[in-house]
């Protein structure tokens, strides 16, 4: 079985859990790793090091528990936290907070508020249609020919 390296974002720096990713990496390996037994670590006859460190170091968290079914919303995390996506408006590069966005900050307030005017313009237009309406509709309408 080949390791993939996990550990290493891109630019080849360490990846730092942040609080909340810890606390679900511990209690993931409170809960399914085989190789814990209250604190300790079967493989290395000493204390569990991955419980209370910030960096992904331990082979067996990086194989196997991160693939659990369980484990796999952690790992996306890990990954989420690398994507880099450019602008579709100005082309730069900017650290993306969902998979839906597709502007840069700066883009997204002009966007929207483009898209925001023409919706009203639109709904404006909509209710001016309303209230002409042909004789025929009317006609129409009543089942009358």
């Amino acid at each position: 079985m080949q390791i993939q390296s996990i550990e290493r974002k891109p630019d080849v720096s360490l990846i730092r859990m942040t609080r909340r990713q810890r606390q679900a990496a511990i209690r993931l390996i409170r809960n399914i790793c085989c190789n814990y037994d209250d604190g300790n670590c079967q493989l290395s006859d000493s204390v569990c090091t991955q419980s209370f460190s910030r960096i992904i170091h331990c082979q067996t968290f990086q194989c196997v528990l991160l693939e659990d079914k369980d484990g796999l919303k952690l790992k996306s995390e890990f990954i989420r936290d690398e994507t880099i996506k450019r602008c579709k408006t100005c082309g730069k590069t900017y650290q993306s907070k969902s998979n839906n966005a597709k502007y840069c900050t700066k883009c997204a307030k002009r966007v929207q508020r483009n898209q925001k005017a023409v919706y009203a313009r639109k709904r404006r237009e909509d209710s001016r249609k309303v209230g002409t309406v042909k004789a025929s509709d009317c006609n129409a309408y009543r089942g009358v020919n």
